[in-house]
């Protein structure tokens, strides 16, 4: 295969990349660490980020736990 057309590919590949893993996984944690303490315009971005990267946010959220840790009541 001569490099020009591996080019795109590659350059596709990236893009694929960074949507679908990359950007999801540096907004999970950015919500993780800003969710209680934002205000209303940042709150209204990360809505807009959730809308916009949801098919990524699908593939990587199985692989989150947010839960609370467990308490013990004794």
């Amino acid at each position: 295969m001569e490099l020009s057309s591996l080019l795109p590919l590659a350059l596709y590949g990236a893009i694929f990349g960074a949507y679908f893993v990359v950007v999801p996984i540096i907004l999970m944690l950015y919500f993780k660490a800003r969710w209680y303490k934002t205000g209303a315009w940042e709150r209204a971005f990360l809505c807009f980020t959730v809308f916009f990267f949801f098919p990524g946010l699908l593939v990587v959220s199985p692989f989150f736990n947010f839960r609370p840790q467990v308490r013990s009541l004794g």
